[in-house]
């Protein structure tokens, strides 16, 4: 349990400032939020929703930039769930893809890409010029 869900995210900041979140988040106090949003980010992360469309992935840009919400976001089965303000792709559309790894990869990288492009971010300095071709041999959290 963090932040008032029971979910697994990871979040990605360009490193500029966001407008003060303005809370609101069922099961989580406003000054949560305002620290968890205080710059501007692309969230990702896997929620155990009982609620259609049940357990799914999901992304969300904060703030949100203009176009988000009509994104071209992949792969197929992806929806904008405007309740939510977040992008989500299904549990079940993920278990029966042909390559599972891959459906969720391009989830990802897309809600990612939408995110940082839409909302101006300075792409080249925050990411690796090459990606590994390798999953990393220990854990990064461990050190040399």
């Amino acid at each position: 349990m963090f932040w008032g869900g029971f979910d697994l995210a990871t979040t990605r900041f360009s490193g500029h400032p966001a407008p003060r979140h303005p809370g609101g988040i069922p099961n989580c106090p406003g000054w949560v939020m305002e620290e968890a949003e205080s710059h501007e980010n692309v969230t990702v992360g896997w929620w155990p929703s009982s609620d259609p469309p049940g357990p799914a992935f999901y992304a969300y840009a904060y703030p949100e930039p203009d176009g988000f919400r009509t994104a071209t976001v992949r792969p197929e089965g992806v929806s904008f769930d405007h309740r939510y303000g977040e992008f989500l792709l299904p549990y079940d559309t993920v278990r029966t893809a042909a390559d599972p790894d891959a459906a969720v990869l391009q989830f990802l990288q897309s809600t990612y890409e939408a995110g940082a492009e839409m909302g101006g971010w300075d792409r080249r300095a925050l990411e690796p010029a090459e990606l590994p071709d390798r999953p990393p041999r220990r854990p990064w959290s461990l050190g040399r």
